[in-house]
């Protein structure tokens, strides 16, 4: 817990330098900015467990600077309030902080929410390990930096091309490709219209994945256009 990172985001440097004081004290490792803008440049460049996150900042105050945080990161967020009516208005919003505080606060007690949030945390990720690099479909998984497949937890072993093929549906689930397209995309080499390659190593996968190839329940065929995954 002491090796994690913090960051501060108020205009309010007094408020700043006070909670320095407490968490450096804690042994947590400290970033600092003063507006929502900062915050989210400083997100870019590091690694950060927490945020403790000012609602009133010029340029770009924390309810939105929140917003912006959730579109990409899960880290446990802990905002700060001058204005119980700002408490009513973040809640109505649903802006995805995990705790409210309200200014004046008592820094022991902020300090309490930050260990109670960082154990949360911690204990969340070593349960859901990072699954950046996987799709999934229902009961298929998809590990694209590993080239695995799996089906109900059992290993599917798929060739490189039909691997590739089956990544690539996947990855833009919905979306129609038509075998020249696929070929083109996998093989990266012109197509001919004589050329069944693609539909041989559709079936193929079929033949691994699917419960009932005839009736596949992953890749559909929409006849005359291509093949998706839905």
């Amino acid at each position: 817990m002491a090796q994690s990172t913090i960051l501060l985001v108020d205009d309010e440097k007094e408020i700043i330098d006070l909670l320095e004081i407490y968490l450096k004290n804690e042994g947590y490792r400290l970033l600092r900015a003063s507006n929502g803008i900062e915050a989210l440049s400083v997100l870019q460049k590091e690694d950060v467990d927490l945020i403790v996150l000012d609602i009133m900042m010029p340029k770009m105050d924390g309810i939105e600077a929140c917003l912006k945080i959730r579109e990409q990161k899960h880290m446990p967020i802990i905002m700060l309030s001058a204005k119980s009516q700002d408490m009513d208005k973040i809640l109505g919003l649903s802006t995805g902080a995990d705790d409210y505080v309200s200014k004046p606060f008592n820094p022991l007690e902020l300090v309490a929410r930050i260990k109670s949030q960082l154990r949360r945390y911690t204990r969340l990720n070593v349960q859901r390990p990072n699954k950046e690099h996987e799709l999934e479909i229902d009961e298929l998984t998809i590990n694209t930096a590993t080239h695995e497949v799996k089906l109900d937890g059992r290993d599917i072993k798929l060739t490189p091309r039909e691997f590739a093929i089956l990544e690539l549906l996947a990855r833009h689930r919905g979306t129609v490709w038509s075998i020249e397209k696929i070929y083109e995309t996998v093989w990266k080499e012109a197509y001919f219209d004589s050329d069944n390659t693609v539909m041989v190593h559709i079936r193929k996968i079929r033949e691994k994945i699917e419960e009932n190839p005839r009736k596949p329940k992953f890749i559909k065929t929409v006849w005359g256009v291509g093949y998706k995954v839905e």
